[in-house]
């Protein structure tokens, strides 16, 4: 069987790491843990990995509503702990009563230092407190070289896990009819915006599709896609229910609130 038709072509590469990993813990018997994947990493590895087989995997990212979360490869009889998952939790000290700190800005700080975004995970927002998850690999460079955020000088602490404050989304149903799949076609069905719009943001690197960018207007979405434009928030694709008589996708979806 072709373990590539199942995915998208840009998929490959993660694909073939997926695998490597893998065979390595066939081989050695020795758990393999992950950087900290996405939500369509995570159903890749899944996938790949299947539930009866020599490896397993678990996955941890902290809490466990957690979107981004480590993988951990292990042969079937390892007994894994949280602790394997190498986590830790920072909270970002600023002065709040004169400036305020948006998720980009935190995320952007985090890239500029020099760390690859799979070296953190969720960025947690309540009221005027912010948490991040990290790779516990990195605890020493965090502390070291996060000192601003935006326009404001920063400190961070790690904290315990159970200070971790409990971020609730909101999502509703939606009902769209499209004449297309397309990434344009879907973003102006499901957004305030016309479609010549779409495809301007589309070019300027601003919508993503399971937390990839995506610049094709082109681009074809399909079942359990994910999209995210940037100020809008996300849509996720539950089913595409087949064609109405005017020949339109019919499809069933949830918008974040």
């Amino acid at each position: 069987m072709n373990i590539y038709q199942h995915f998208r072509p840009e998929e490959r590469d993660f694909i073939d790491q997926v695998v490597d990993w893998k065979y390595n813990v066939e081989s050695t018997y020795t758990p393999k843990l992950t950087d900290f994947l996405d939500p369509r990493e995570q159903q890749i590895v899944k996938t790949i990995i299947g539930e009866h087989g020599e490896v397993k995997v678990a996955f941890f990212g902290g809490v466990e509503k957690a979107e981004r979360k480590r993988a951990l490869l292990s042969p079937d009889f390892y007994q894994e702990t949280k602790e394997d998952f190498q986590i830790s939790l920072f909270e970002i000290h600023y002065p709040s009563k004169f400036v305020t700190i948006e998720h980009r800005q935190v995320l952007g700080s985090l890239m500029s230092i020099g760390l690859k975004r799979g070296k953190f995970g969720d960025i947690l927002f309540h009221g005027d407190t912010v948490q991040f998850f990290a790779a516990k690999e990195i605890d020493g460079y965090i502390r070291m070289e996060l000192q601003s955020i935006g326009r404001a000088q920063v400190r961070i602490n790690e904290i315990p896990f159970e200070k971790v404050v409990k971020v609730e989304e909101v999502w509703q149903d939606l009902s769209m009819t499209c004449s297309s799949l397309r990434l344009d076609v879907l973003v102006s069905t499901a957004y305030p915006l016309s479609r010549q719009k779409a495809q301007v943001i589309i070019g300027q690197g601003l919508v993503k599709v399971n937390w990839t960018v995506i610049e094709s207007s082109s681009f074809e979405c399909g079942e359990g896609d994910t999209l995210s434009v940037r100020g809008f928030g996300r849509v996720k694709i539950d089913s595409i229910e087949g064609k109405t008589k005017k020949d339109k996708w019919r499809i069933i979806a949830k918008q974040q609130k």
